[in-house]
């Protein structure tokens, strides 16, 4: 492990998946605790999207983003069970500010209480929402991207399948760290980390547990299931050397290439799962320049 993550392990908060509120709360507490992101020359809006029921976003649009800004969904992390939109604003700002793109977070209703497909519902309803009001946004309809964290880059990816199965609307790109994509855990990180940082394969599988209720997964649930992954939007794909969704990331990643989709696939070395919130590290500061690039470079044009 990085010498300089590792000492921050003993710090981590444990998620408790027996128990999701008072985790929500220590995650929500975790996070107001951190110093805030430099929001300067970021507009920052709440808004409500239609949808049954409508979707809380915020929205992050860089000063100098121009009219006709490239745009991206993006999707919390936390295992479908924690975060939302104040979680996520130290990542989505600095995403924003990164990158250049107008940055929607989307606030997507959570497992147990909301099971597969609500949040791929409501993340569905923010992708049509932007594509159509792309005018009133000052966003290009044609430069829209998805993505996320952990669970919310699995949702990115069901997203884009989703869309492309329907026609529509049309998605640019696709940010996938550390992404969530098989509920079945039978790769050999699965089976095989099961006492790592932050995530084990105990958490994954609660994770799963919550999200899908007992319910078959289908490929909208874990996109690993997808049979053809031709026609989807190019990807990149950001996977952690100790986490037990590594090698589930890699493969939906060769998988897309032997498909015929473009993609750039980045392994990080002495990470885990989520480690790139420990902002002060040398590899967490590579991992944020290259996602936010990798978003400039997908969006561009």
């Amino acid at each position: 492990m990085d010498p300089e993550l590792e000492a921050f392990v003993p710090l981590l908060p444990q998620t408790d998946f027996t128990d999701p509120e008072a985790t929500r709360r220590k995650v929500a507490d975790m996070i107001a605790a951190q110093l805030p992101p430099d929001t300067t020359g970021l507009e920052i809006a709440d808004r409500t999207v239609p949808g049954d029921p409508p979707v809380p976003v915020r929205i992050y649009r860089p000063q100098d983003a121009g009219a006709e800004a490239g745009a991206v969904v993006w999707l919390h992390g936390g295992g479908f069970v924690f975060g939302d939109l104040d979680t996520e604003h130290p990542w989505a700002a600095r995403i924003a500010a990164g990158s250049g793109a107008v940055v929607i977070s989307v606030g997507y209703r959570r497992a147990p209480e909301h099971r597969f497909p609500a949040a791929l519902d409501d993340a569905c309803a923010v992708l049509a929402w932007a594509a159509a009001n792309a005018a009133e946004l000052g966003i290009d309809p044609d430069r829209i991207a998805v993505g996320g964290h952990s669970a919310g880059a699995g949702l990115a990816a069901a997203t884009a399948l989703r869309a492309r199965d329907r026609n529509g609307p049309r998605i640019r790109f696709q940010l996938l760290n550390q992404p969530a994509l098989d509920d079945r855990q039978e790769t050999w990180s699965q089976r095989n980390f099961t006492a790592t940082p932050w995530h084990d394969r105990d958490r994954v599988g609660a994770a799963w547990a919550h999200y899908l209720g007992g319910q078959q997964a289908t490929a909208y649930a874990a996109p690993a299931r997808a049979a053809d992954l031709a026609g989807l939007p190019a990807a990149h794909i950001g996977t952690a050397e100790l986490d037990p969704l590594r090698d589930e990331g890699i493969e939906y990643g060769l998988r897309l290439l032997r498909a015929g989709v473009p993609v750039e696939l980045h392994q990080w070395p002495g990470t885990f799962h989520g480690s790139q919130a420990i902002l002060s590290a040398e590899v967490s500061q590579r991992q944020f320049a290259e996602l936010t690039a990798a978003l400039r470079r997908g969006l561009a044009g």
